[in-house]
């Protein structure tokens, strides 16, 4: 008879294990990062992917999708992008003399949305709609989206020509926020010696899962219990966050939320049938950082700094479960 452990955690999370590992081939120089993306994907979450160019974010995107099998598309956002170059149009078909709906880049399993805030605000709101529910409208019709339905995004945290910074009801949409950073120097010379594209090393990787089986994962994960004194511990932080002097934003009930959901998600990846307020501290930074609003701070790197500090803070003050 199985264990507890083989009861909830089915047979395919060891290929998700090895999805990590063949995603860190391509990826390299930070797992914390690649493993809190993974995590996110797993709550069925949305992932923002804050960082200067050329450090890697379009391809962690890539090697993902690739490894759990899942389609890709990749939305350059440009200031003259519209809703309809995202979700699609209804086009006139010859034959029948009928509209049909053909289908935009957002009809794909993972989408990269590539420097999001060049968009103009009409076409954020349009990919919002698809992240918050699975689905798109268009001339009064729905049409649902591919599950499961992750949305990657890219901005750049220096670069304010021509942004349109994203608002916070749409900031609190993204279930974390991550910077890869450089990678360690090590690293960056054995990428110097090997001489191998993103590309070369994307063609090496292969499909360990496909849609149905990161569902199925996604479900088990969301099953693993989060017991009350976590819970209370998690929602100590976000009640400190609503009241420190230093911030105009606490976190909503929707981060609290989404925050259990990653806790759940990093515990399953760990091995573990429950939540541990480690898994609490774990994701703390990346899932609060953007949504928290410091008093006086414009949006942006420095507001990003001064909400980690705060983080930092509250975690140091509030007491774990034992």
């Amino acid at each position: 008879m199985p264990d507890d452990a083989e009861a909830r955690h089915p047979p395919q999370r060891d290929m998700l294990l090895n999805v990590e590992r063949d995603v860190l081939t391509v990826v390299r120089g930070n797992p914390d990062a690649v493993r809190l993306a993974l995590a996110a994907i797993l709550a069925g979450g949305h992932v923002l992917l804050e960082d200067v160019p050329g450090v890697g974010k379009t391809t962690l995107a890539r090697a993902l999708a690739r490894a759990l099998g899942c389609t890709f598309s990749r939305i350059q956002f440009t200031a003259d992008l519209l809703p309809s170059d995202v979700v699609g149009v209804q086009i006139l078909d010859a034959a029948s003399g009928t509209l049909r709906f053909k289908r935009g880049p957002i009809f794909a399993h993972l989408v990269l949305a590539d420097e999001i805030n060049r968009a103009s605000p009409k076409t954020q709101s349009a990919l919002l709609e698809a992240m918050a529910d699975g689905q798109v409208s268009v001339d009064d019709e729905t049409h649902a989206l591919p599950p499961p339905f992750c949305v990657l995004a890219t901005q750049n945290p220096v670069e304010h020509h021509g942004a349109y910074p994203l608002p916070e009801s749409q900031l609190d949409r993204f279930l974390l926020c991550l910077a890869l950073g450089y990678p360690p120097a090590d690293e960056e010379r054995a990428l110097l010696v090997q001489n191998r594209t993103a590309e070369d090393a994307l063609r090496t990787l292969t499909a360990r899962l496909d849609p149905a089986g990161l569902r199925a994962l996604q479900l088990a994960a969301q099953a693993v219990p989060l017991g009350d004194a976590v819970a209370r511990y998690l929602l100590a932080i976000v009640e400190g966050t609503r009241r420190h002097a230093a911030l105009e934003l606490g976190c909503s009930p929707r981060g609290a939320l989404a925050w259990g959901s990653l806790a759940r998600a990093r515990a399953f990846l760990e091995g573990r049938t429950f939540v541990l307020p480690d898994d609490v501290k774990a994701t703390a930074q990346a899932v609060l950082a953007h949504r928290l609003a410091p008093r006086g701070v414009p949006e942006g790197a420095e507001a990003r700094r001064r909400a980690r500090e705060v983080i930092d803070e509250l975690l140091g003050r509030t007491p774990a479960p034992r």
